[in-house]
């Protein structure tokens, strides 16, 4: 009998202590199985859970875009999630506030990379829709359809490790008397769940001054006739439209396309102001020049400049232009020094068209054919009224009115 009374507290102790080990592992294991419903709807790819924690405009905050996004864009979530996983690693519960927290483990894409990749394809469009554009000075003005679209590309067409990382997962349970708990949804875990992705895409830092400078010229090596002549200012560079200075456009995009080469050389960044300095080859414009003078010069002091007359002339002379250009192989490097700021945004280059233009171009910024010509049509007397002397044989004027630099 004395042996059953010492026994009874030290049995009741016990139920206690297992009682309320049994609710405690009952709470842990309720939190568990809605941690893990949710999760596993991300990992089998649900968007209306993956809408519950990432709308489309949480990514891409600045954009406001109320049009109908297409199924490409709903395919980009898709595709993040495709080799999600996760861990839990810990589950705390508050029996007393009806909350509890989960510490857990998440694999997902290197977003890092994926950010960054974004910048670069994101900054290329810009610079090509500013040149496909009369006015290089426009700012992009993309739409969350478009940027959504680079990420679908991105995600389609390139591999990205699996990165580890670390989270805090919050629940709470509103009903006393229910044992159903809910994940707190807040921004800080929808950045998780991501994967840090809306972190990276909101640093205006993830491109250095020198890695943007890098993609506008490796932007410029792609673009075509057109969209050089407007981003360089070469249609401006020859001021005119007419199709022998147009054939000379051409022949210098080409000649663009076939030297052009840069290493970036060094920087000095102060705040949100930054100078690269850059080497930049290109070709030999004083090559071109030298040559071109030395043939024109022959030309004119042939008789058959004077036989020509003065519309011919010129002709001659943006044929002799062109032919130079054309057969040029010669190529020369310079230092330049570029502009960038930082607008909150990401790193922008200052006057992209004009200093680039003058460090490739060089001394061919101002053609050496100026003039129009005179109409094909003038009289001889005409002719000798804008400069030719019969008599004297002097050409000189011609040089210096029709092919003044």
């Amino acid at each position: 009998m004395k042996m059953a009374k010492v026994w009874i507290p030290f049995l009741m102790i016990i139920l206690a202590v297992t009682m309320i080990i049994g609710c405690s592992h009952m709470d842990k294991t309720g939190v568990e199985e809605v941690i893990t419903n949710e999760l596993n709807l991300l990992k089998n790819l649900d968007s209306d859970t993956v809408q519950k924690y990432v709308s489309y405009n949480e990514l891409f905050p600045d954009v406001t875009d109320g049009t109908e996004l297409s199924k490409e864009v709903e395919e980009v979530f898709s595709l993040f999630f495709k080799d999600f996983d996760y861990k839990i690693l810990d589950i705390n519960v508050d029996k007393d506030r009806k909350t509890a927290s989960a510490k857990l483990k998440l694999f997902t894409i290197d977003t890092k990379a994926l950010a960054k990749d974004f910048d670069i394809s994101h900054l290329e469009d810009a610079i090509l829709k500013a040149a496909d554009s009369q006015n290089t000075e426009d700012e992009s003005s993309d739409t969350l359809e478009e940027r959504y679209l680079i990420l679908n590309e991105l995600l389609k067409n390139r591999q990205y490790d699996t990165v580890e990382t670390s989270c805090t997962m919050e629940l709470q349970n509103k009903d006393t008397d229910s044992e159903d708990w809910e994940i707190v949804r807040t921004h800080e875990l929808e950045n998780y769940l991501v994967g840090g992705l809306m972190t990276y895409l909101s640093d205006s830092d993830l491109l250095s001054p020198e890695e943007t400078l890098a993609v506008y010229l490796n932007t410029l090596k792609t673009m075509n006739l057109d969209q050089m002549s407007n981003y360089l200012g070469v249609e401006s560079l020859l001021n005119t439209s007419d199709a022998a200075k147009s054939s000379i456009a051409a022949a210098l995009v080409e000649q663009v396309h076939n030297n052009f080469d840069f290493k970036i050389t060094g920087s000095d960044i102060q705040s949100y102001k930054a100078t690269v300095d850059a080497e930049l080859t290109t070709f030999d414009s004083n090559a071109i020049l030298e040559a071109y003078q030395a043939e024109l010069e022959e030309y004119l002091a042939s008789p058959d400049a004077v036989i020509d007359g003065s519309q011919k002339r010129y002709n001659k002379s943006l044929e002799l232009l062109l032919k130079n250009i054309e057969n040029n192989t010669a190529t020369t490097s310079s230092e330049v020094s570029f502009t960038l700021v930082n607008d909150g945004v990401s790193w922008k280059l200052l006057d992209d068209g004009h200093t680039i233009g003058s460090g490739i171009f060089g001394t061919l910024t101002s053609t050496p054919v100026s003039g129009e010509g005179s109409d094909s049509s003038d009289s001889d007397s005409q002719e000798e009224e804008d400069g030719y002397d019969e008599e004297s044989g002097d050409e000189g004027s011609y040089y210096e009115e029709d092919y003044e630099n």
